[in-house]
């Protein structure tokens, strides 16, 4: 991938996020739902889509990257799967990653670490489950496999120009910040919810 085409890709990875699914993430976390979230983009013009966020107070297994699946194979005309890039907020759990294989997506991009899940948002289940019923460490599972290949949009921003670099850094900076006051209001009104691993 040329450095021009690697930063049209980091910049269309940040604007789906602050301009796509923030907004709905902002009214997911205000209904009671934790703060995830994904996005479908156009492989070809990274154009967004569609973008979705987390609604487990309507069934636990909607996940940002799940109810994203559910509503992307909802529409009536739909590009496949593998003419897309998914993009997802926090670094998939163990059910998301399955879900993304299942649906045929080859890639997924993340912002957010597992460790960002647990230490940054309280919300250690990731980790947990893949210790529990996986025994694999933090970061046991293949990036690479067969099936897809992942990137953590952090390292994507490490080996853009210094330029770049700075401006990209100063979006995610933002980006962080405007999550951790959504992880805040998650918390602050979580106790007593119906999601069962809050």
């Amino acid at each position: 991938m040329t450095e021009e085409r690697q930063e049209r890709l980091v910049d269309a990875l940040l604007a789906a996020i602050e301009r796509h699914i923030l907004p709905l993430t902002r009214a997911g976390v205000a209904a009671g739902n934790k703060v995830f979230g994904a996005a479908l983009l156009d492989k070809r013009d990274y154009s967004l889509v569609l973008a979705g966020t987390n609604n487990e107070i309507e069934s636990p297994l909607w996940h940002g990257e799940v109810h994203t699946i559910k509503k992307f194979y909802e529409m009536k005309e739909r590009p496949g799967p593998g003419d897309l890039l998914f993009l997802s907020t926090h670094e998939p759990c163990s059910m998301c990653l399955s879900a993304i294989t299942w649906a045929g997506f080859d890639n997924f991009f993340y912002f957010f670490s597992h460790e960002d899940s647990r230490d940054a948002f309280s919300i250690p289940h990731d980790l947990r489950i893949l210790k529990e019923v996986f025994t694999l460490e933090p970061g046991g599972y293949r990036r690479s496999n067969a099936f897809w290949h992942s990137e953590h949009i952090a390292d994507l921003i490490a080996v853009c120009d210094d330029t770049a670099k700075a401006a990209f850094q100063t979006r995610a900076d933002a980006i962080r910040a405007d999550y951790a006051r959504l992880s805040g209001v998650y918390q602050g009104g979580k106790s007593g919810n119906a999601i069962p691993l809050n």
